[in-house]
């Protein structure tokens, strides 16, 4: 039998965690990234969902969207959902409404499936039983030591088959970057550069056949994601079988299908911490299965593994250098790659995720 279950109290702190070397990408840099955690209880269980945003975000989710939820049923997450999405129509759903909204459900979801006692991926129903992930960092600040060490740790310890860095910060550096990457995985692993909306579209397109002398098969936002016909353009003119790919700001379903309705990407990304959560990143994999699209994670694997192994059309998962450090310095139950691959720990209810609070405790914004 299902427990009665009305939602209770909803909490949400923000907790801001250095980086261990600066970081950079085509158009920011940061040196800290902010972690919004948030914790709903019902029926004597508490869920916990995550966002990285701004600390705002901890207030609105305690706020609006704390009242939008609180006692209604925990079974009913679709209700729950479609009621933050309501909360939030006069301040619009992106930016950091989407990160608050999905940090909610993510919470929602992980105590729906601790209620009843099973692990979020069996709950969802599993596509696939392992994720395979690729590895993300790569920064334009790093020296080529550094890059070096990081991609071959990928390799050589996690067995990843794919790596990506980042391009863009200087462009007339990233040919050269884009060789010493090479240099340091080998002929066998698939390279991936991200550009993060840097690039202009000819220039974009001039730097694809310089990177197809080094066998990249992946260029992630080579033109901003709010320039469709420039991402349009620019996957017409790359070298196959490189692959254009965008979607990781992409904060609602209407966000997606314009992006796969333009034929803007030949790979759609989400974010279930940006695109609504845990709801919105099925509902986005569901249209990307109808637009016959693949779909890719986007950073924060802890809280994707459980959706992801239920996607359908799930490529892969970004195993993302910040998130991935932050997840197992803050979680017990953080996922670890084997074989190029992680795999949710079906012993563990929910998202199998359990805050470190006093590890973090010298994180948290006050």
């Amino acid at each position: 039998m299902v427990p009665e279950a009305a939602l209770g109290a909803v909490r949400a702190e923000a907790y801001r965690i250095p980086t261990d070397a600066p970081e950079a990408d085509g158009t920011f840099a940061w040196t800290s990234t902010t972690m919004v955690l948030v914790e709903v209880e019902a029926g004597g269980r508490t869920g916990m969902g995550y966002t990285y945003s701004d600390a705002g975000a901890a207030g609105l989710a305690a706020g609006a969207l704390a009242e939008a939820v609180r006692g209604r049923d925990a079974m009913d997450t679709p209700a729950c959902w479609a009621a933050m999405q309501r909360a939030v129509r006069n301040m619009g759903r992106s930016g950091i409404a989407g990160t608050a909204v999905s940090a909610v459900d993510a919470a929602l979801w992980d105590l729906k499936a601790k209620l009843l006692g099973l692990p979020l991926a069996t709950l969802l129903g599993r596509a696939r039983e392992v994720v395979a992930i690729y590895g993300s960092g790569g920064f334009t600040t790093y020296s080529d030591g550094q890059m070096r060490d990081q991609l071959q740790g990928w390799v050589q310890r996690d067995g990843c088959h794919a790596v990506k860095i980042k391009v863009g910060t200087h462009p007339e550096q990233d040919p050269r970057r884009v060789d010493a990457a090479r240099r340091a995985v080998g002929d066998g692993p698939e390279l991936f550069v991200d550009a993060n909306g840097a690039l202009a579209a000819k220039q974009a397109i001039a730097f694809a056949k310089v990177c197809a002398g080094q066998g990249v098969t992946w260029f992630e936002e080579p033109v901003s994601s709010d320039d469709l016909p420039g991402l349009r353009t620019v996957r017409g003119h790359v070298p196959a079988p490189m692959e254009v790919a965008a979607g990781e700001y992409v904060f609602t379903l209407d966000d997606a299908r314009a992006m796969l309705a333009a034929g803007a990407v030949d790979v759609m990304q989400a974010d279930a911490s940006r695109c609504a959560g845990i709801t919105g990143f099925l509902r986005t994999a569901a249209l990307c299965e109808a637009f016959h699209a693949p779909l890719s994670g986007h950073c924060a694997p802890s809280l994707h593994l459980h959706a992801a192994c239920a996607a359908p059309g799930l490529r892969h998962l970004e195993w993302f250098h910040d998130h991935a450090r932050i997840e197992h310095m803050l979680f017990d139950g953080s996922p670890a790659p084997w074989d190029g691959a992680i795999r949710p720990d079906l012993s563990r209810p929910g998202l199998g995720l359990e805050f470190k609070r006093a590890d973090a405790a010298a994180f948290r914004v006050q």
